[in-house]
């Protein structure tokens, strides 16, 4: 089978579920211009899913805007430096069910049977190629290079979002589908921040000029995966050595992740009580995700590679030669930084949530703990309702944040691994998506169950039934 073949079975299979029929909610008139009734903010995988989602449910006045240009949506062709994604290639995600729609069929319509059964897992471009797909087969709604700098309330319960190219759009819901980093920020360290010029690190959220650093000595700051995958990648463009420095004095072997994955807690961790999710997801936090096998050989194989476990980092300060990095093994010289010291999730960090953030949830409001069992990077992630929906601190505030929807990271306390993740999405998707239409819908509810109540269109014809009988 060609790609071309496959695009049409599904197409033949979005028939048969009566895809693309006729939108249930009436138009929402504002002076200001046209109101959708659903826009998403992101266009990697969270968002395409959600505006699929969507559209399933006959929610079809909708737009997702992205920041990037077309095509380079998420992590996968930008900074995301892995050879293959780390998931199982087995997992589905974005197809709701739908054989045709998942990365497998996408993959064999190409490659054939054999080729699937020859890929351990699935390559990082080869998984953008199919997100650039899907979104073309179904025909999703997205505007590119449209970063969004502002949410406010517009009145009659509307959003105004501000662009920032000066544009602005209205909404009855948003969907903030801004992945991993969406709830937040990326970390970097205040020792580098205060002591090294910025020309000289950079995290690994960031965009590296690689070429400009052929043949220097740079040092990456953490011990998860993302880690190595930059320092494989950082060999293999060049570099002439890459020290990986771990402050434990052990790499983690175990990743939790495999566990939620076959053990029923990614689809029933909303049912869980509080201070289950809490202190599970401290245990998360502690843990960890170790490198895959793969990448952490292929590091290891690389020349210019070297590990130094029990190395945190002490001092940082600027060299004439680039930086100077102490640890107990002593100061070392480097060229360049790289910081994968991972991110921080709280609402207040987001500029796009200034006027609401203060009026959000956390989990240090709803959660009671003593103080040796709490953890400041739960404690400031946001207490979602369980399809995804911000939650108010005073329930006077709960009209304010009503229509707002966090389908990010910042979710991962209360509904587990979830949005944002390639192993949570095939449940998350559907809870968020009946959120947002459960919404809709009750918000008119009154005008509904009315025309429900004088709904009086005859479908019977008894009279012409009586004059067949008596002829």
């Amino acid at each position: 089978m060609t790609l071309k073949l496959h695009n049409a079975r599904v197409s033949h299979d979005l028939q048969c579920l009566n895809y693309g029929g006729p939108d249930w909610l009436p138009p929402a008139r504002h002076a200001d211009g046209h109101v959708y009734d659903v826009v998403i903010v992101g266009g990697g995988q969270s968002g395409l899913g959600a505006a699929f989602g969507l559209l399933r449910e006959r929610v079809s006045n909708i737009l997702v805007i992205d920041e990037n240009p077309a095509g380079f949506e998420g992590p996968w062709d930008t900074y995301a430096r892995m050879v293959t994604l780390r998931t199982p290639k087995q997992l589905t995600a974005i197809d709701y069910g739908m054989p045709s729609l998942t990365f497998r069929a996408y993959w064999e319509a190409m490659h054939g049977s054999d080729g699937w059964n020859a890929i351990d897992k699935i390559p990082r471009r080869d998984w953008m190629d199919y997100l650039r797909w899907y979104r073309e087969i179904l025909g999703l709604p997205v505007r590119n290079e449209a970063r969004l700098d502002l949410i406010e309330r517009a009145g009659d319960g509307l959003f105004r979002l501000r662009l920032a190219d000066g544009d602005m759009l209205l909404a009855r819901k948003i969907v903030l589908a801004t992945g991993i980093q969406g709830g937040g920020q990326w970390h970097t360290p205040a020792m580098i921040v205060n002591s090294v010029p910025k020309s000289r690190y950079a995290h690994t959220s960031e965009m590296i000029d690689f070429g400009a650093l052929q043949g220097k000595k740079i040092a990456i700051l953490g011990g998860g995966a993302s880690a190595f995958d930059n320092a494989q990648f950082a060999l293999g463009a060049g570099v002439g050595e890459a020290h990986v420095f771990v402050r434990r004095a052990s790499l983690p072997t175990v990743n939790p992740i495999r566990f939620m994955e076959t053990s029923g807690l990614i689809p029933r961790f909303p049912a869980l009580p509080d201070p289950v999710k809490y202190r599970m997801m401290v245990s998360f936090f502690d843990r960890n995700q170790p490198p895959t096998n793969d990448t952490f050989q292929r590091a290891l194989a690389s020349p210019g590679f070297e590990l130094h476990l029990g190395s945190p980092w002490l001092n940082v300060e600027a060299s004439d030669r680039g930086v100077t990095v102490t640890t107990p093994e002593g100061p070392q010289s480097f060229d360049y930084l790289i910081l994968s010291t991972g991110l921080v999730t709280d609402p207040e960090l987001r500029p796009e949530l200034q006027q609401f953030a203060g009026k959000i949830a956390r989990w240090s409001d709803r959660i009671s703990a003593p103080a040796s069992e709490r953890n400041a990077l739960v404690d400031d992630h946001p207490y979602l309702g369980p399809a995804f929906q911000f939650l108010a601190k005073d329930p006077q505030d709960q009209a304010t944040l009503h229509g707002l929807f966090a389908f990010n990271y910042s979710g991962l306390i209360s509904l587990g691994l979830s949005a944002s993740a390639l192993s949570g999405l095939k449940q998350a998707l559907p809870r968020l998506v009946a959120g947002v239409c459960d919404q809709l819908f009750l918000d008119r509810q009154e005008e509904v169950v009315s025309a429900y109540l004088a709904y009086d269109e005859p479908e019977f014809n008894a009279l012409g039934q009586n004059a067949q009988v008596a002829a």
